[in-house]
């Protein structure tokens, strides 16, 4: 058995006044399928950097492990070599017949080893770069969202190809993907950091028992308090008042007392600011065992959303149509006598493998001039008239410059937006800094806070959750149950379109 131990690990970015972990400390084995999850910012691919030597840190990384990463960097001026000749570049002395193995073990033509990468789809590059990554010896790997931008069926196949390794990191925000391969994971909590055996879901049905008591010990804790809070108030007046009899007293009323008495309410007095004090020592007590108790509370705030309501059910209707693009090659269709409808409240899933024309009949709904004129079309794609739409493209790469400037850009009320993003986690050490500098999760927040803000009659949602954390997935799936706006959505998370579909359009 081989350990990774990380000990007091302290780690912020030059120039930056937060720290990104703060002794942090744990230890794996290096033999486990290893999940690795946490809130979009937390430091996930920083750790995996960390672990590479990439940054100097405080504290101590341990192992006798080789680390290697996907995906690997590749350079445009190197998008015309091949991965067989790329492989002893990213994994110095690797043999080629191992690669060879990996790639049949996946079931995938070994001709994707010795075409140029700029050729290579994204699923095609995933599949050449684990075959790769998993033909080394003694290393421990690590791999960061294998799946985003794969269509279902290169999804499956990352899903089994990993679920016959081990010895990794896998950082994903899947919740299928890591239900079926991880034996272990990793959680970046708000507060702290926890390695718990099993897969996401019966960790999150874990944490969901934990905060359900944490929050019951609080509430009970607070109860005490406030009790004990109100008692030490009445006596402490009790106490007070009853010194101030000590000197002084009215014969009259007062019949009964001399002055010889003064010594009793002296004693009486002292008694009860002991039991005052007691009372605060109490207090205290019931604070300290409260203090921490909510701090890694997964609390997810209600998002809200205003869809408009158009006088036409039917906001789209689209009877055999086909679609090509002028500069084809072959003129092969990429959309070949389609037929749906959407209505009003449905929420339709764009399903298919990639490159089968999801995006392409999405612009052809939205019918932008820039993204159009490039396409032959057939048939009959008709919308209702003054449609309102609130687009996500699945790029981030046109996000520049401030938050407050984005949000004038697309005349969106700044206040409202900062309190969106917050909702989705967002700290407001975020708000200060510039897009580009955000995660790639971050970036998509952007992006979805801005669709929600939108009152729209269509939300077209193209692959809305790469990179969106699996508790910000969650939120979303709960806003839109709520709302049942009418929506075009492409995303291969299957969880999230099995429980929100109302129609399937597969392609």
């Amino acid at each position: 058995m081989s350990l990774l131990q990380v000990s007091e690990l302290t780690f912020c970015y030059e120039g930056s006044f937060d720290n990104i972990f703060e002794d942090m400390s744990f230890s794996v084995d290096t033999d486990w399928k290893l999940g690795f999850i946490g809130r979009n910012g937390k430091g996930k691919t920083t750790l995996l950097n960390l672990l590479l030597g990439k940054y100097d840190y405080k504290g101590s990384i341990s192992t006798d492990r080789i680390f290697d990463y996907f995906p690997y960097l590749i350079e445009d001026s190197k998008m015309d070599m091949t991965v067989d000749e790329l492989s002893e570049e990213w994994k110095p002395g690797v043999e080629n017949w191992r690669i060879l193995c990996e790639i049949n073990n996946m079931g995938v033509d070994p001709e994707i080893l010795y075409r140029p990468i700029r050729t290579l789809s994204h699923g095609e590059r995933t599949k050449a770069m684990l075959a790769v990554l998993f033909s080394g010896e003694n290393e421990f790997l690590l791999v960061d969202e294998p799946t985003n931008h794969l269509d279902k069926d290169g999804r499956e196949l990352v899903k089994k190809y990993l679920n016959t390794k081990k010895g990794f990191i896998l950082v994903s925000h899947d919740r299928d993907l890591l239900d079926a391969v991880c034996d272990h994971m990793l959680v970046l909590n708000r507060e702290s950091v926890e390695v718990v055996s099993g897969n996401f879901s019966s960790w999150w049905e874990n944490k969901q028992k934990a905060d359900s008591f944490a929050i019951a010990e609080n509430e009970k804790h607070m109860k005490e308090i406030g009790k004990l809070r109100g008692a030490a108030d009445r006596a402490g007046r009790w106490a007070d008042k009853n010194e101030n009899t000590k000197i002084g007293y009215d014969p009259v009323k007062e019949h009964d007392r001399c002055i010889s008495s003064r010594p009793y309410i002296g004693a009486k007095t002292k008694k009860m600011q002991s039991r005052v004090k007691n009372f605060e020592k109490r207090i205290n007590r019931e604070i300290e065992e409260k203090e921490g108790l909510l701090n890694d509370i997964e609390k997810v705030d209600d998002l809200k959303l205003i869809p408009l309501t158009h006088h036409k059910k039917c906001l789209v209707e689209c009877r055999d149509f086909s679609l090509c693009y002028k500069d084809s090659s072959d003129n092969r269709n990429i959309l070949d006598s389609i037929s749906f409808q959407l209505m009003q409240g449905d929420i339709l899933f764009l399903n298919g493998e990639n490159g089968c024309g999801k995006s392409s009949l999405i612009k052809a709904i939205i019918n932008n001039p820039g993204d159009t004129s490039n396409m032959v079309m057939s048939g009959k794609l008709e919308t209702a008239s003054g449609l309102v739409i609130s687009y996500i493209n699945q790029n981030t790469s046109h996000l520049r410059g401030s938050l407050k400037g984005y949000a004038k850009k697309h005349d969106l009320d700044y206040s409202i937006f900062l309190t969106l993003l917050s909702k989705l986690d967002m700290s407001r050490v975020q708000f200060e800094k510039n897009i580009e500098e955000y995660s790639e999760g971050q970036k998509k927040k952007v992006l979805i806070a801005a669709s929600l803000l939108t009152s729209a009659h269509i939300y077209i949602w193209d692959e809305p959750l790469n990179y969106i954390d699996v508790f910000s997935r969650m939120q979303i799936e709960s806003l839109i149950e709520s709302f049942k706006p009418t929506m075009i959505v492409v995303e291969h998370d299957v969880r999230f379109r099995e429980k929100l579909a109302t129609k399937v359009l597969d392609l």
